[in-house]
């Protein structure tokens, strides 16, 4: 459990393997309920290697001095990623 909104991440060890590399992070909001959008990469078991760029919005909620995930939204591609800059971009004009 991470006891600050800068201690959030996505990465996630399997032993000593890391699965999910957090490339980066932005804190939308900090507070009693804190979200952040973050960019990361899987690793694909069969290559070894890391793949393509993802990214996910997550609501973390602050209790007891600890921050739990509550909620996300994982997007599912680049393409998605793109339509909803687009959409934002337009409605915020």
């Amino acid at each position: 459990m991470s006891e600050t909104v800068e201690e959030l991440t996505v990465e996630y060890m399997e032993g000593d393997e890391m699965t999910v590399k957090e490339l980066d992070k932005v804190v939308l909001t900090k507070g009693a309920w804190a979200t952040l959008i973050f960019r990361y990469q899987d690793l694909d078991r069969k290559t070894g290697e890391f793949g393509a760029d993802k990214y996910t919005i997550r609501r973390y909620q602050k209790r007891n001095g600890e921050y739990s995930q509550r909620s996300k939204f994982n997007i599912s591609s680049k393409d998605q990623a793109t339509k909803i800059i687009n959409a934002l971009s337009e409605w915020t004009k």
